[in-house]
């Protein structure tokens, strides 16, 4: 037998059509000489049932003892249900059990007996079974087909850059090194650089792609391996990229209320529409800061204290503006004459989304910077010869996808929406 339809496909219209499905045992119901076995697939769950009299004692035996998880594969024809919320059913003719799922599973991905974290992310393949995981990826592929979308659409080149490299982006701070061939080299924390160097050539740029942070950090919202979406575009300052990003959340949000209802329902989550993203500045935010009581002066960072207050007033998306420069890398571009930068950070309420803004694009004034931030010139040679090769004003941002994900999906931990999350205390699986 070969799987010929999923649940979802299953409509009233294939009444009498012989069909094959395939999935997994959720759940077995007997009732005198009738079973019923509510398969779940990738795309949802569909009933068979079994007839006692429509079967040889053997074949109804096995489907009577099926263990729960295990997988099967199944031929019959559809019938009307007579089940509320099954339209159809499938009458069982042929029926085979591929592999037995071994009790006691470690977790019920049915989701009817709660586990914790730790012990779904240990048996991750069979978490994954549960429909909540279900619809939360399935939203997760529809957010990165919209990006890319979006990014192509607007002009931007899919590339993909070196993850092993021999100098930081930022300065070396919070990277695992490694020895590559007896010399020292890192896993890259971002394609800062290379997408920087690109556009000289390939104009408009961007990546999706996992980048690695040696932070010892245990949030919500923290991981040590994680997504990100990266672009960089030539002759273009900080305003024109933050409308390109705009433009892609917009775009992903719609994507997702348009493609994802059912999985949008599944998380009881409300994604509303993006209409415009406000704008904010630093000195903004400090005096609103201030004026609720939040001890701070102008140059200060904004703790996680301060933006939990900033979000009672900016709970949705909103862009931080106008940053110190001392308060952003050395790679940022200042307004002409000021300690201000040409930089924003894309909020969610208080989840960092994004970082970007222009950057420098002189040799000489780079130099300088790299200076002023205690780093070495020579660990920068190969990048800085870039600058002499008639660099372009460029500017860009970095996007975390798996923070967006819990925006998209309405989850409160980062490790819901990741696969096989990374973090200090966990290695595998």
């Amino acid at each position: 037998m070969k799987r010929t339809y999923y649940s979802s496909d299953l409509i009233q219209e294939l009444r009498g059509k012989i069909v094959t499905v395939a999935g997994w045992v959720e759940d077995v119901r007997l009732l005198g000489s009738l079973a019923f076995i509510t398969l779940r697939d990738s795309k949802g769950v569909c009933q068979l049932v079994a007839k006692k009299q429509d079967l040889n004692n053997e074949l109804f035996d096995v489907v009577c003892k099926s263990p729960r998880q295990s997988s099967i594969i199944a031929q019959g024809i559809v019938k009307d249900s007579k089940a509320k919320n099954v339209p159809v059913e499938i009458q069982i003719q042929q029926f085979q059990i591929l592999t037995n799922a071994v009790p006691p599973l470690p977790l019920d991905p049915t989701g009817r007996v709660d586990a914790n974290m730790d012990k779904r992310l240990d048996v991750r393949a069979l978490d994954l079974r549960n429909p909540e995981n279900l619809a939360i990826f399935r939203i997760r592929h529809f957010a990165l087909q919209s990006i890319r979308k979006s990014l192509i659409e607007q002009g931007f080149l899919e590339v993909n850059t070196a993850k092993i490299i021999g100098q930081a982006a930022e300065g070396g701070a919070n990277l695992f090194s490694l020895d590559y061939f007896g010399k020292k080299g890192y896993l890259a924390q971002s394609p800062q650089l290379y997408k920087e160097q690109l556009t000289m050539a390939l104009d408009r740029v961007f990546e999706i792609a996992s980048f690695f942070r040696a932070e010892k950090s245990h949030t919500r919202r923290h991981l040590n391996e994680f997504t990100s979406v990266d672009i960089e575009a030539a002759f273009a300052d900080e305003d024109d990229v933050m409308r390109v990003l705009e433009d892609m959340v917009k775009a992903s949000i719609d994507s997702i209320r348009k493609e994802c209802g059912k999985e949008l329902s599944i998380l009881n989550h409300d994604l509303e529409p993006l209409d415009k993203i406000e704008r904010i500045t630093y000195s903004q935010a400090v005096d609103e800061l201030k004026s609720s009581g939040i001890d701070m002066k102008h140059g200060d960072d904004l703790t996680d204290q301060s933006l939990g207050v900033l979000a009672n007033k900016h709970p949705s998306f909103f862009f931080l503006v106008e940053w110190p420069a001392s308060l952003k890398p050395f790679y940022i571009a200042r307004k002409d004459g000021t300690q201000i930068s040409r930089s924003f950070d894309l909020q969610f309420g208080a989840l960092e989304l994004s970082s970007g803004g222009m950057r420098v694009s002189s040799r000489k004034e780079l130099e300088r910077r790299l200076k002023e931030a205690g780093l070495s010139i020579e660990s920068f040679a190969s990048h800085l010869e870039v600058f002499d090769w008639g660099m372009p004003p460029h500017s860009g941002w970095g996007l975390g996808l798996d923070r967006f994900m819990m925006v998209l999906t309405g989850k409160a931990n980062i490790r819901d929406v990741v696969l096989y999350p990374r973090d200090q205390f966990r290695f595998t699986p």
